[in-house]
């Protein structure tokens, strides 16, 4: 339980720190993916979707002809009716499903994809009600005898109401079922349904994916059903907390796997089913699965490919990776395969509590959205996030791959065996996630140090965001998180990155296969601290304590006065004078903070600060920011304290200039992690001013800093023919080529654009090795013209390998040609081109070339309403577009055209974006007064400090 912001001799002299976290939470520990899921609008009794009458084969073995019907949509419900909430009511509980679907991987008569299903599930009534609320969205329902859109039986003695009147309500997504009696409480009830909808390809719910294998076109079957798509694929009580077992059957094409959560069992057996249309009698393959434990919707998953896979045992559970043939034959799953039995043991011993599944299978997909999801004994991963080829995948591929899976099996206990009960509490699932990621991780390649890399991957990220006005607390209250687009919201950064746990056994032994709050966790935090005997402030709770960290949005920036002593802690805000804005917290922006202090006698001293002020001790010397400027020349100066520095001085707790002073000894610096933090911090200062007159005296600044790192590697690595050994070095190898191309060191240019020549004389041989392919890319391409571009395009769309395909997407978006940059925005709306799942950030990296910023800028505006739609209102990648396009935002003109774009588009709507749209028009302004404020004082250090010629 010891844990708490520990301040060293060095950073507590010097005057300022950070505030962070307290007990066992601590702020910001993980790598941020953006759980992206595109919810476009396909066929859909609401949106005027055409009308498909395919055959349904009941779990018998028969076969159904549906007659689909258009549902009635009541017009005049009045806005309270249960129906218009978008909550389930507290009535029902379902106990189990049985569902068989058969999705159809050739294009119908109407040259559709869908798919067809059947399902009952057998619920309890806690509650009398005469009212039958169950989640569907985009599914056309058969009507049964008594026309109405589903059966309802009743499984005690008691026979069960009929049905009244039966129609979809679009807006939240509900089937309705109104009774003409009452459901009795303690009965059990089955309720049937047949029912068909587009496997359309936009990346939710019951999807398709389509890739091509030795010039032949193929189409997977499959899912994402994470937070609310489980019903775009059935009728089923799709909340987080209305948990069941689920028994699933799927109808698919002989020589084709399937796969869901569950050991499939009675595989391969043919049974002939009817097609309705010309082509008579096919027959398929059903594939049945054992039952689920208890799990919540969002956690399904069901595939159907041509996929192979390759397989171990570890500890008597099944472990499988799956993937395209040729990328098994080639063996890009065997890294994945290996690591994941060490990273599962790891878990086991971490969570003291055995995996509860008897198999694992990890598969990659074509399209997916999110980096990857963590469905209970099925997990999807986009291809770049699980299949490794030594051949095209850098050092940076591997970590990725390595810490993804430790975040995804992770998921396995917590937020899988134990759930969050609703989504206000997702940064409980994902913000622990992404703290032992790293520790699966590390334990998969020790010899990484990966752990080292919390602060660059999580600390400096969250900063950014948790400092603005607008963010957001890590808890909401229920009642605010309703709708799919505000769920899908809460995937950020300040649910993935500010948080850390540490003690979990009894609690995932007290609430296995059930659902919690956050203050579950706290009750459990607090019995160790009572077992314990760990001291806590007099009158404070593990409660108490974290509550602060969680019900309030931010962090404490804490000031000590090295001279007497008093510390005072504030809300960070990068704007200060944003402050009036900041929602009503009931804690007034006050944290509870452990300050560990080591005086110079090397004697730790913990003190807690619980008010706006207190005292820690006398001191007896007075340092200040010009001692800690002279220890930069020695050992002292790493990641952390850049982040603080520069934050810091946006701020205006330091000057500006301060902070720039810390990078002068760069020079001499070799390691990744001070190079790293510093290059992050230093964006900002390109973003503000890479269209300004400051950019050429920056170039030069900069220029001269990287020169010895990149002298450096050269000498290393046998003038560039070799790689370093260390996982580290190879990455501040990259930042050494890429900064020094970009600040326009001659060598540096003529070796990347000789290697890229190289290639396009002979293609089929590249010779640029892949830790540098991104960056190599990126400098050869910014520098060609339409000849180099071309090529890379042409290797782009031949690449077979995902992550070869995503340097090269990345790359070419380094061109400083705008008729190029135009062309390939247009690119991105075509599907063919550009894959749906990576549209958005193909955008983003047109808008940070700062050629193509005002290109993305005015496209994202001018095709806001087609992208919307096209991706969907709830899709995640939204708040990273808009994010994106204008994180250089830094004039008066582009702040009135953010507030116009929002005003504009206020009917079409943001989605997910909505926040982000605040954000942007918050940071922009704060961008135009930090200019203002600084812009002078920058032209002048970086004038000086200019080396003479």
């Amino acid at each position: 339980m010891g844990g708490g912001f520990y301040i060293s001799k060095f950073v507590g002299v010097v005057g300022i720190v950070f505030g962070a976290g307290a007990v066992a939470t601590v702020i910001a520990l993980a790598v941020v993916y953006s759980q992206e899921v595109a919810k476009n609008e396909a066929l859909s009794p609401t949106n005027g979707g055409s009308t498909i009458k395919p055959p349904v084969t009941t779990p018998g073995g028969s076969t159904v002809k549906p007659q689909i019907t258009t549902p009635v949509i009541p017009t005049t419900a009045p806005s309270n009716e249960p129906w218009d909430k978008y909550r389930l009511p507290d009535t029902l509980k379902p106990d189990h499903y049985n569902l068989t679907l058969w999705p159809r991987l050739t294009v119908n008569a109407q040259d559709l994809y869908i798919f067809t299903g059947n399902s009952y599930v057998v619920f309890q009534c806690v509650k009398e009600t005469d009212l039958i609320l169950i989640h569907s969205n985009k599914l056309n329902y058969t009507k049964w005898g008594d026309d109405h859109l589903a059966k309802l039986s009743a499984l005690g003695s008691t026979p069960a109401p009929t049905i009244k009147k039966s129609w979809i309500q679009p807006t939240t997504q509900f089937l309705v079922l109104e009774l003409n009696g009452k459901l009795a409480v303690g009965e059990s009830y089955q309720l049937d349904t047949v029912f068909v909808g587009e496997l359309a390809d936009d990346l939710g719910g019951f999807y398709r994916s389509v890739y091509t294998e030795e010039g032949e076109e193929k189409v997977v079957a499959t899912t994402q059903m994470q937070p609310t798509d489980a019903r775009k694929a059935f009728p089923c009580f799709d909340e987080p907390a209305m948990k069941a077992i689920f028994h699933i059957t799927l109808l698919h094409p002989p020589m084709t796997v399937a796969l869901s959560n569950g050991m499939e069992h009675g595989q391969y057996s043919p049974v002939e089913v009817t097609e309705v249309g010309p082509k008579g009698p096919v027959t398929v393959w059903r594939t049945s699965f054992d039952k689920t434990k208890k799990m919540s919707t969002y956690l399904l998953a069901f595939i159907v490919s041509d996929y192979d896979y390759i397989n171990s045992t570890n500890d008597n559970v099944l472990i499988r990776i799956y993937a395209r043939k040729k990328a098994i034959a080639d063996g890009q799953g065997e890294y994945a395969l290996n690591k994941t039995g060490p990273i599962l043991k790891f878990f086991e011993k971490y969570y003291n509590a055995t995996y509860p599944l008897p198999k694992s299978d990890q598969i990659a997909l074509p399209d997916f959205n999110a980096g990857a999801m963590e469905n209970w004994g099925l997990i999807t991963y986009r291809e770049t996030a699980l299949l490794y080829d030594p051949k095209m995948s850098s050092n940076s591929n591997k970590e990725r791959i390595a810490t993804i899976i430790a975040h995804e099996l992770a998921h396995m206990w917590f937020g899988n065996l134990v759930t969050l009960r609703w989504w206000n509490d997702l940064w409980l699932n994902e913000g622990f996630a992404s703290y032992v990621e790293y520790l699966g991780a590390n334990e998969a390649e020790p010899d990484w140090n990966i752990k080292d890399l919390i602060v660059l991957g999580d600390v400096h990220r969250v900063f950014a965001v948790d400092a603005l006005a607008s963010s957001h607390p890590l808890s909401s209250r229920e009642e605010d998180i309703q709708k799919p687009e505000q769920i899908s919201e809460l995937f950020d950064a300040i649910s993935y990155s500010k948080v850390r746990s540490s003690v979990f056994s009894t609690y995932l032994n007290t609430f296995a296969y059930d659902n919690t709050v956050y203050t579950d966790l706290w009750d459990h935090l607090q019995m160790a601290v009572n077992s314990t005997g760990t001291s806590l402030p007099t009158g404070q709770t593990v409660h108490s304590i974290m509550n602060r960290w969680v019900l309030q949005m931010g962090f404490p920036v804490v000031t000590i006065n090295t001279t007497t002593g008093l510390i005072n802690q504030q809300h960070f805000l990068l704007d200060p004078s944003t402050a009036g804005s900041v929602p009503p917290s009931d804690f007034k922006y006050e944290w509870i903070v452990p300050i560990r202090w080591m005086n110079t006698g090397l004697v730790q001293q913990q003190i807690w600060l619980e008010d706006k002020t207190g005292i820690l001790f006398q001191l007896s010397t007075e340092l200040n920011w010009w001692m800690m400027l002279l220890t930069l020349q020695g050992e002292y100066m790493k990641d952390s304290q850049f982040i603080c520095i520069f934050s810091l001085s946006r701020a205006k707790y330091i000057n500006t200039t301060l902070a720039l002073r810390t990078t002068k000894y760069l020079r001499s610096e070799r390691e990744y992690m001070p190079w790293e933090s510093a290059l992050d911090n230093l964006d900002f200062f390109y973003l503000m001013f890479d269209r300004s007159e400051i950019y050429g005296i920056m170039q030069t600044y900069l220029k001269y800093q990287i020169e010895p790192l990149f002298k450096h590697f050269g000498n290393i690595t046998g003038n560039w023919t070799n790689v370093p050994t260390g996982h580290m070095d190879q990455y501040n190898q990259v930042n050494a080529i890429r900064v020094a191309c970009s600040t326009g060191i001659e060598e540096c240019q003529t070796l990347t654009k000789g290697w890229y020549s190289q290639w396009m004389k002979d293609p089929a041989n590249n010779p640029i090795h892949p830790n540098l392919r991104t960056t190599v890319y990126c400098s050869a391409i910014a520098a060609g013209g339409a000849a180099e571009w071309e090529f890379g395009w042409d290797q782009f769309q031949a690449a077979t390998i995902a992550i070869e395909a995503d340097k090269l997407r990345s790359a070419l978006a380094c061109t400083k040609q705008p008729w190029l940059l135009n062309k390939y925005l247009e690119y991105t709306l075509d599907a063919n081109k550009i894959r749906k799942q990576d549209a958005t950030s193909t955008i983003v990296y047109i808008a940070s070339n700062v050629v193509g910023q005002s290109l993305a800028w005015d496209f994202m505006r001018d095709r806001w309403n087609y992208i919307f739609t096209q991706y969907g209102g709830g899709s995640f990648s939204f708040s990273n577009l808009i994010n994106g396009v204008t994180k250089r935002f830094s004039t008066e003109f582009e702040l009135k055209q953010l507030k116009q774009f929002q005003a504009d588009n206020s009917e079409v709507g943001f989605g997910s974006g909505t926040l982000a749209v605040s954000q942007s028009i918050e940071r922009t302004t704060a961008n135009i007064k930090w200019v203002a404020e600084n812009k002078d004082s920058v032209q002048t250090w970086f004038t000086t400090e200019v080396p003479k010629e």
